[in-house]
């Protein structure tokens, strides 16, 4: 099973806030696990132990050919003596890339499937032929968003960081967003910043807080302007920002969710929008596991 490495919480010195009288902290979740590290340890961790429980050997799931999601299913599955399967969107590409190729080298058995097939991976008869296919597995969604993550992101939080006015996190699928959500105490403000483009977002997490009948105790907000273009998506300003963030901080900041987090927390602390005396808890959520897979598809050089 997956077994966790200790946290650490580090306070980070900077003009930027001290200056306003804010505190900025960051909680190591990338520590958690050398391989399915950050939010991925706690979405998945439950998951798999429901998959053994119910009998299973298998899990499969979906991703993109660069997905962390991906890379830490197939670690994860591994560490739990279980065979795991991922379902590729897109056409196969050869050789694989350094995140498929961890996987491969994990035990994952790598399907691909056309962008039209994948569209359908929720729908019950889609689900049902892959059943066909592949046999009575057990199945985490993509981005790992259930019943089963959300109960693993609830114990991000912990006694140590009740005292945090502000808690940042990045949002994807809204698992540990949701988790989150239903742990901050009533005075405390959960800040979400979404790495998908469009104002959908807003809607969709309340429609899963609704799901899962999650009432936050403190105050939460989904910041939708911080995506640069959407998921994936990239610019010269958020590379520059995450380099220069590991120079400064010695530590290592993945552009496609925590990067571009930071970044938009930092904007906020620059325009104001956080009042004097703010404590704030930062969570990276790690993904740096891809970080291979990302420097090999845009060509850059960011610390792993």
């Amino acid at each position: 099973m997956l077994i966790p490495q200790s946290i650490t919480t580090e306070k980070i010195s900077y003009p930027l806030w001290e200056n306003k009288g804010i505190e900025v902290s960051i909680k190591r979740l990338d520590q958690i696990h050398e391989l399915a590290s950050g939010n991925k340890f706690f979405k998945l961790k439950y998951n798999l132990e429901k998959a053994i429980r119910d009998g299973h050997d298998t899990i499969l799931t979906f991703g993109g050919a660069y997905s962390n999601h991906i890379y830490a299913s197939a670690a994860a599955a591994k560490s739990a003596n279980l065979h795991s399967i991922g379902i590729i969107r897109g056409e196969e590409t050869l050789p694989l890339n350094p995140t498929l190729a961890a996987a491969s080298g994990h035990g994952m058995s790598i399907h691909y499937i056309s962008r039209e097939e994948y569209r359908k991976k929720t729908e019950v008869d889609f689900l049902l032929s892959l059943k066909e296919k592949f046999g009575n597995f057990y199945l985490i969604p993509e981005g790992g968003t259930n019943e089963e993550a959300i109960k693993g992101t609830k114990e991000i939080l912990d006694e140590n960081d009740g005292d945090f006015t502000h808690i940042t996190t990045s949002i994807g699928t809204g698992g540990t967003f949701l988790g989150l959500a239903s742990k901050i105490n009533d005075s405390q403000t959960l800040l979400g910043f979404s790495s998908l483009k469009g104002d959908f977002i807003h809607h969709d997490i309340n429609s899963q807080l609704e799901k899962y009948k999650i009432s936050p105790k403190g105050n939460t907000q989904i910041l939708d302007e911080y995506h640069f273009g959407g998921y994936g998506k990239v610019n010269s300003d958020l590379i520059d920002f995450v380099k220069w963030f590991y120079l400064e901080f010695d530590i290592a900041l993945e552009p496609i969710y925590t990067g571009k987090m930071v970044y938009g927390l930092f904007d906020m602390i620059k325009q104001d929008q956080l009042p004097t005396g703010s404590k704030i808890l930062i969570l990276h959520t790690g993904g740096l596991q891809g970080m291979a897979g990302f420097n090999h598809r845009y060509g850059t050089s960011l610390p792993l």
